[in-house]
Parts: C-alpha cells; sequence; structure tokens
C-alpha cells in the first residue's frame, strides 16, 4: 500500500517531529510511505482569508503531487477537512478539476481514521526509553470531528498505549478558540473560549492533553504557558501513538 504523507505546514515549520512520528505508525502498520518533497500548502489559510485564486492553485498542486497515491494521509483535521470539503467549493466551474477531485476524495484520511478504519492497526510500535506515561485528556479538534468525523479512532488508538490512561475532560469537543485567522482578527474572543478550555483541561487532572491538529496545539500550549501552566503537557496524538514521547 502506497501512502503519500502531506505534512502539512504548521508541522513541517513548528514540530517536525510529528511528521516523523506518523511515518512511524504508517510504516509500522506495512505501508510505503512517500513524502513529496515539493508539498506546501493546502490552501486553507487562503480560503479562509478570501483569496479563492491563492487557495485553488495551492489546490490544484496539492492534486498534481498525491493524485498518484493509494492513499493520501494527513495528520491534521483542518487540513484534511480542506481538501475533502471545501475544494469542491474551490474547483466549482472548472470540471476537470472537479473530475480529479472526485477520483482522489475517498482516499483522503486524518491519521487516525486511516489507521483505525483503513489498516486496521491493532498494535502499536514499542515505545522509546522514557516514552510518556500517565493520565492524558483528549481535546476534538473542530475540523477533524465535524469535516471529517473523527472522535472514536484517536481514542480507540490511545487505549492501546500501555501507560496511559485517557480522562475525558467537560466540553472535549468544544472549540479552542484558534480557528486560524479567527485568533487574529477577534483575539479577545478567542482567548475567552481557549481559557475555558484550558480550565477544563486542569479540571480533568490529567497530566497531558492530547489532539490531531497543530493548530489547537500551539493555541492551547501557548495559552497554558502564558497563564503559568508549566507543567501539563501538550501532545500530537501521533506523538504518543509512536511511543516517541
Amino acid at each position: 500500500m502506497r501512502v503519500g504523507l502531506f505534512v502539512t505546514c504548521l508541522i513541517d515549520v513548528m514540530r517536525p517531529e510529528i511528521g516523523f512520528s506518523a511515518i512511524k505508525l504508517l510504516e509500522s502498520a506495512g505501508c510505503e510511505v512517500v513524502v513529496p518533497a515539493s508539498q506546501t500548502c493546502c490552501g486553507q489559510p487562503a480560503y479562509s482569508g478570501g483569496n479563492k485564486a491563492a487557495a485553488r492553485e495551492l489546490a490544484e498542486k496539492f492534486l498534481d503531487e498525491f493524485e498518484s497515491f493509494d492513499y493520501i494521509v494527513i495528520p491534521s483535521g483542518s487540513c484534511g477537512g480542506t481538501i475533502k470539503t471545501h475544494y469542491d467549493d474551490l474547483f466549482a466551474g472548472h470540471p476537470l478539476l472537479l473530475e480529479r477531485l472526485a477520483k482522489i476524495k475517498s482516499r483522503v484520511y486524518e491519521l487516525t481514521d486511516f489507521l483505525a478504519s483503513v489498516v486496521n492497526l491493532q498494535t502499536l510500535p514499542p515505545p522509546t526509553a522514557g516514552s510518556f506515561k500517565g493520565t492524558i485528556t483528549y481535546h476534538d479538534s473542530c475540523s477533524g470531528l465535524r469535516e471529517l468525523g473523527v472522535q472514536k479512532q484517536p481514542r480507540e488508538l490511545l487505549a492501546k498505549r500501555a501507560g496511559v490512561e485517557l480522562k475525558e475532560m467537560n466540553e472535549a469537543r468544544v472549540c479552542c478558540g484558534f480557528g486560524g485567522t479567527f485568533a487574529v482578527k477577534y483575539g479577545d474572543i478567542s482567548t475567552a473560549i481557549v481559557d475555558d478550555k484550558c480550565a477544563n483541561i486542569h479540571a480533568s487532572g490529567a497530566d497531558a492533553v492530547v489532539l490531531g491538529d497543530l493548530g489547537c496545539m500551539l493555541n492551547i500550549e501557548g495559552r497554558l504557558r502564558r497563564t503559568g501552566d508549566t507543567t501539563t503537557r501538550v501532545l500530537h496524538v501521533a506523538q504518543v501513538l509512536s511511543g516517541d514521547v
């Protein structure tokens, strides 16, 4: 099974180790993983900012780079959601692009959905020395949850990691307040939302909050640290599943 890994901009620039954890998981499932070196952005920032022409150019680039793979896997609900639910809008009026998109949409998966639903991963990679053990709570990122239906998949996989116990927080499915440009345009509202999220994380008593979208990860971790919490870990689900942290 030949899998194209779409790394995403934020992982590439901010936390490349998450990409390596994703590769480790996919290879442990028996996949041949290819990471096209020319990949850049899915177009989500341009699309959400109203620049559909720029977003369409990036979307067409994505098709060029990934349509030959058996599956396209993405360790981000927001990028996956953009491709599967918004590219149709970007390609409206472009029948040839819509035809190409239709042929790959069923092959595009968020990472945990792919591992749970397609390859049915039963055994996680052996953990590295000193990897995380303790209690976690899970934040359901908006795009992964609402656009891709990702909720039970990460929890089912996390249950296979020995030494990790899930403690659900209140309002796990509620937004963290990031929303890309929303956090910039409406800073006060965004801060109030993420403060509620941080309070629910603290109330869960968990040692770490785990999630599947780097935008949420950076937003939550940034707010925790700015408000004096230097101990609660903020981890991408791929890092915990791979045993790399």
